[in-house]
């Protein structure tokens, strides 16, 4: 029996370098996200959500494709993702469902691609595939430094000319006001700057980035009417540069940081020594780094939360909140000195763990609400939970991730045994020299099962965390031989995992169940078959 009122829109709402462990209803014992509580209070939060990849671009790819970064095979920032790659609005959109963006996506267009196949990139043949399958109603990627490299991007973004209507003059307002402080003289400190991450952003808080975002977010869910949509929002916070506008620069103060999660001894591991000579990791190992960057951190965070607050009332007056799923998640999270590390790329909890609530508004999903589900569920399982709860066909030889919708509906299918993520430093020059590594010799992979953390790497050996025992990852076991049976048996789910990557792409298991019945002989279907070679 289905529910009178199913579910005709999605809402994906995805912040950038969100930590889980950043929200109330996560532990937090400072910030409080009332609004997100409360999106968690009406569904599902899941308690181990992980990123396929732990920055934005190979992320991202994986939750618009529904596959694994090997799959995929965007590797980091800057990479094409393939032409032949499916996302969220080739399965969309062919059953009237409007795919739109608002906000960043971080994808990149494959020119080369696109030359070879004679499509002129700037056409509207080739705009949905420079998109990555998005209507882009808004794409703003943020983050343009004050550089003539961006100049092309910063003057198409529809935010510098907002920025420009509203009076924030200057060559670049989107530096100059909404990433920059203002001295005691009127000079120009920018947000690049970790020093200057307590003092306020120039721009009103009104005309801020993530209330803009969240503005077009309303506007084109208004727009629609009773047309079927799907929206990714697409917030560029709390990613550096880390620097917010008033009041929330100063909500949060020196005492409202939590201790760092910094082990008395570190482990040996060449790759984890290498990441911790990085500069951020440099910088974010100083205390007085940690104390400024953070307390503004949250700040960003708050304002995500008091707009989403605006998002979901404008949702229930508009009756759209009774016909929508809402699923609310981060690309990666942020060391901010965790483990002596800054950034996001190192595959510990802080940078691979993510945020992760789930709100289906159907009353066969009443049973779950306001629980915690701590199964390993991944980024990639958001496509295929977005096409089983509108209804659509699943298409399993492609899609790598589960719907999650028979777990909102207290169901108890067997489930998987590990979730995997994967960081390819072949990018980072500073760590791959340092460690004497080739070019295709720079991948670290994480098997996560229920118990341990197997960290594996090409030419180096494995690292291994109890996460019972140590859940934060203080004690490495990857050279202890009272381990050797794990780790055998962690590199052996490994092996499975790379065996089961789906790479019979262009043909559905139905096509080939259907050309298998040729083979079946003897059988009513078979006799109409030409065989050839019976003796």
């Amino acid at each position: 029996m289905s529910d009178p009122k199913p579910v005709r829109n999605v809402l994906y709402i995805m912040c950038d370098q969100l930590r889980r462990d950043y929200l109330s209803c996560y532990g937090h014992a400072h910030l409080h996200t009332p609004n997100i509580d409360r999106l968690a209070a009406a569904g599902v939060r899941f308690s181990r959500a992980y990123t396929q990849g732990t920055i934005c671009g190979p992320s991202r790819m994986s939750a618009y494709t529904g596959r694994y970064v090997s799959s995929h095979q965007v590797a980091w920032n800057a990479v094409p993702l393939p032409l032949e790659e499916l996302t969220i609005g080739d399965y969309l959109r062919p059953h009237g469902i409007r795919t739109a963006l608002v906000g960043k996506t971080h994808a990149t267009p494959n020119l080369e691609a696109l030359q070879r196949l004679q499509i002129d990139p700037d056409s509207a043949q080739a705009e949905p595939l420079n998109e990555v399958g998005f209507d882009t109603y808004l794409r703003h990627d943020g983050i343009y430094p004050d550089s003539p490299l961006f100049d092309d991007k910063r003057e198409s973004a529809p935010y510098t000319q907002y920025l420009r209507d509203h009076g924030y003059s200057g060559r670049n307002p989107w530096h100059e006001w909404a990433n920059a402080a203002e001295g005691e003289n009127g000079e120009v400190l920018s947000g690049w700057h970790m020093r200057n991450a307590g003092k306020p952003a120039r721009v009103a808080e009104e005309h801020s980035e993530t209330v803009y975002t969240t503005d077009r977010a309303i506007d084109f869910i208004d727009e629609q009417g009773e047309q079927p949509w799907c929206l990714h929002l697409s917030y560029i916070k709390p990613h550096w540069p880390y620097i917010a506008p008033a009041p929330y620069h100063a909500l949060y103060g020196t005492e409202h940081v939590q201790a760092p999660i910094q082990p008395e001894h570190t482990s040996d591991h060449p790759v984890y020594q290498a990441f911790r000579q990085h500069q951020e990791s440099q910088n974010f190992s100083r205390d007085e780094v940690r104390l400024t960057v953070i307390p503004t951190y949250m700040g960003l965070i708050k304002q995500i939360d008091d707009q989403l607050g605006r998002l979901f009332y404008f949702l229930q007056s508009t009756g759209r909140w009774d016909d929508t799923l809402i699923v609310f998640t981060s690309d990666h999270g942020d060391f901010l000195g965790d483990h002596f590390l800054g950034e996001k790329e190192f595959l510990l909890e802080p940078a691979v763990g993510v945020p992760l609530i789930v709100r289906d508004p159907r009353a066969s999903a009443d049973i779950s609400r306001g629980t915690v589900d701590e199964r390993l569920v991944e980024t990639i399982d958001a496509l295929p939970t977005f096409l089983d709860a509108l209804g659509l066909p699943a298409a399993d030889h492609r899609l790598e991730g589960r719907s999650l919708i028979p777990l909102l509906q207290g169901a108890q299918p067997t489930w998987r045994r590990y979730a995997i993520a994967e960081y390819d430093y072949a990018f980072q020059a500073p760590a791959r020299e340092r460690l004497e590594q080739p070019i295709d010799r720079c991948r670290m992979t994480m098997v996560r099962s229920e118990r341990w953390k197997y960290l594996a790497y090409d030419g180096f050996r494995p690292q291994l965390f109890d996460l019972e025992n140590d859940p934060q990852e203080l004690h490495d076991l990857g050279s202890d031989p009272a381990y050797a049976e794990v780790r055998e048996t962690h590199l052996g789910y490994l092996f499975d995992w790379l065996r089961g990557l789906k790479r019979r792409t262009t043909i559905s298991h139905t096509e080939v169940e259907l050309r298998g019945q040729w083979f079946r002989y003897g059988e009513p279907e078979a006799e109409k078959v030409v065989k050839i070679g019976v003796w």
